[in-house]
Formats: structure tokens, C-alpha cells, sequence
């Protein structure tokens, strides 16, 4: 006869979690590991790099349109680069830096500037500007302004619309604090600024 053998101390295979269960339970870690990370990138790229802004107003029409919503590159100028004729910038506003404008830039740091019934001139050359439809021209005449050193000269797109250096003046260089690059809402615009 067999004698019934004693209960072993050892911890049975039941108690062990399975291969499968630890499994699924080192996918899951990794899987809140990777996304906490991404999260923690994306406030940090959002933050410090690209900004969510809203469009207040017409005068940059149609690059721009009252209400919509995008991305600013605030990197880009710290410390990477110089800002452009033709960029879209945004900056403070040099009469009540409590507010935000956003404009394209037409003339660079010594440059000379003037309007002639509508026609850009700067440096005595037309400026070719194909974002501004005829339409949104006005023909109004500028008298020639020389570009500050560490300024530069502002204008919207829509022309006859915009309040911008050819009312104010020029824009300091340190008031300028982002380049639009991004279109996200309304979908139906969504893309990078020209």
C-alpha cells in the first residue's frame, strides 16, 4: 500500500503567474511607459518649440483667415536662424506689447521701403508678391522708409485691410517671438503657411 506523501513546502506551478500573464503585464508597462513618454515629449515640443495660436482678424488674408487656429515655431529664431523677407512672423505689438500681430515680413534691417499706388518697392525693386491677390490691394502711396538696424518692416496680406508698419513703423527684432509654419484647424485649410 502507498503511503499518501506529505504536502511539499514549495510553492506550487499555480502559484507562479503564468508565462502568458507576465507577458501581457510587461506588453501593458511598456506600453504606459511609451506613452507617458510621448505625452511628456509632446508638452515639451508644444511648449517650448511649436505654440497653438489662434488668427484674430482678416488683415492676412487669404495666407491667414480670421479664427483659425496655427502652429508657431518659436525655436527658429532663438537660436537657429534669421528672420526672412516673406516669412509670416508673429510679435508683439510694438505700440501696446499686451497684444499679438501677426504680418509677413517685406523689409530686412537697412533696407529702404515705399509704396507706390499699391506696388511694393523695396531697395528701389518691385517687390513680386503673388500671396497678395488684386483684390485685397490697396492703392494707396507710401513715402520711403529706411529698415532701423535690428528692425524690420511689416505688412499684411490683405492690404486694404491691415493695420501694419506702413501705419506704426517697424517692428523691434526682440518683439518678434514666433514664425507661423502650420495650418490645423479648420481641416479643410490644414497645411504649412506660404
Amino acid at each position: 500500500m502507498m503511503e499518501n506523501p506529505l504536502p511539499s513546502s514549495d510553492p506550487t506551478p499555480d502559484a507562479a503567474p503564468s508565462p502568458a500573464k507576465r507577458g501581457w503585464f510587461a506588453s501593458f508597462g511598456f506600453l504606459f511607459r511609451d506613452l507617458f513618454l510621448a505625452v511628456i515629449l509632446a508638452g515639451v515640443i508644444i511648449l517650448f518649440v511649436y505654440r497653438p495660436v489662434k488668427v484674430e482678424g482678416t488683415s492676412m488674408m487669404p495666407t491667414l483667415s480670421d479664427q483659425e487656429r496655427i502652429f508657431i515655431n518659436q525655436f527658429v529664431y532663438r537660436f537657429t536662424g534669421d528672420v526672412e523677407r516673406g516669412d509670416t512672423v508673429v510679435f508683439w505689438y510694438p505700440q501696446d506689447t499686451s497684444k499679438s500681430y501677426v504680418k509677413r515680413v517685406i523689409g530686412l534691417p537697412g533696407d529702404t521701403v515705399r509704396v507706390e499706388e499699391g506696388d511694393v518697392y523695396v531697395n528701389d525693386r518691385k517687390l513680386p508678391e503673388s500671396y497678395v491677390p488684386p483684390e485685397f490691394k490697396d492703392m494707396a502711396s507710401y513715402p520711403e522708409v529706411r529698415v532701423p538696424p535690428d528692425h524690420y518692416y511689416v505688412m499684411g496680406d490683405h492690404r486694404s485691410s491691415s493695420n501694419d508698419s506702413r501705419a506704426w513703423g517697424t517692428v523691434p527684432r526682440r518683439y518678434i517671438y514666433g514664425k507661423a509654419v502650420f495650418v490645423y484647424w479648420p481641416l479643410e485649410k490644414m497645411g504649412t503657411v506660404r
